[in-house]
C-alpha cells in the first residue's frame, strides 16, 4: 500500500506482527512511535477523554479518521448508528475485517449529501485541518454535513509547552506562523506518507474560530499535558 504506512502496519498486525510500530518524524521534536496494538484498544483500555467523547455522541455519528475502528466498534456495540471514515485504504480494510458495519474510504472534505448528528474526531482528529486556514475550511464544510444542532466532538492539544526553555520561558518565532502548525512524516518499514501538515490548536483560539463560523463552544475535558476534548455545537440558523 503505497504512501499508507498506517494501513500497511494494521494489515501486518492483523496477520500476527504484534510488535509493529509506526515511526512519526516531525519538524518539532525527536522521532516518536505509535505502537500499532494501541490502535486496536478495547473500551477498557481507552483513556478518560475518549470515554467521555463516546458518552457525548448522539444520533448518527461520523467517526473521522477512524483508523482501526476501535471507537466505531465501541459505539456500534452500544447500538449507536455510526459510520467510520478514513482516507487510508488499509485502515478501511482493517475496519471491515473487524466488523465495522458502515465504512467509507474517503476524504471528509469530499463528503457530500450525507448528514450526521455528531462528527467524532479523536486522537487529535482535528489535526487533519493542517493549519488555521484549513481549520476554517473544515468548519465551513462541517456545517454542510451536520444536521441542525449537530455537534463536533474533537480532541486536540495546546503544545505551547514544547517551546519552553529550561527556565520556563517560551521561545516562539513570531514570523513562523501559529505554533500549533506542525509538519509530520510517518513511516513503517519502507512505506511512508511524505511530509504533511498537522494542526494542534489551543482551546482559546479554537473557541474564536468556532464562534466565527457559527458554532457554540465548550471544553468537556482537560488533561495534564495540554490535551482536551471540545464540543462545538452548530448554532440555530
Amino acid at each position: 500500500m503505497k504512501n499508507d504506512p498506517i494501513g500497511t502496519a494494521l494489515a501486518d498486525y492483523m496477520q500476527g506482527a504484534k510488535d509493529a510500530e509506526v515511526v512519526v518524524a516531525s519538524n518539532l521534536a525527536e522521532n516518536d512511535v505509535i505502537p500499532v496494538h494501541y490502535l486496536f484498544r478495547s473500551v477498557k483500555e481507552m483513556p478518560e477523554l475518549e470515554l467521555l467523547a463516546l458518552e457525548a455522541c448522539k444520533g448518527s455519528v461520523l467517526d473521522i479518521g477512524a483508523g482501526a475502528g476501535s471507537h466505531s466498534l465501541a459505539l456500534q456495540e452500544r447500538g449507536q448508528e455510526v459510520t467510520a471514515l478514513d482516507i487510508s485504504a488499509g485502515a478501511v480494510a482493517a475496519m471491515q475485517q473487524r466488523g465495522v458495519k458502515q465504512v467509507l474510504h474517503q476524504d471528509v472534505l469530499a463528503l457530500k449529501e450525507q448528514q450526521y448528528d455528531t462528527l467524532l474526531m479523536l486522537m487529535n482528529g482535528i489535526g487533519i485541518a493542517g493549519n488555521l486556514v484549513g481549520l476554517e475550511r473544515f468548519l465551513e464544510h462541517a456545517k454542510t454535513i451536520l444536521n441542525p444542532r449537530g455537534q463536533i466532538l474533537l480532541e486536540s492539544s495546546d503544545i505551547l509547552y514544547m517551546y519552553e526553555d529550561e527556565d520556563g520561558g517560551v521561545l516562539l518565532d513570531l514570523n513562523a506562523g501559529y505554533y500549533g502548525e506542525v509538519k509530520y512524516n510517518m513511516h513503517y518499514k519502507t512505506v511512508e506518507t511524505g511530509w504533511f501538515d498537522w494542526l494542534f490548536i489551543d482551546p482559546a483560539i479554537l473557541e474564536d474560530y468556532a464562534i466565527q463560523h457559527g458554532f457554540a463552544f465548550e471544553v468537556l475535558y482537560e488533561g495534564g499535558y495540554g490535551e482536551y476534548l471540545a464540543r462545538l455545537v452548530l448554532a440555530e440558523a
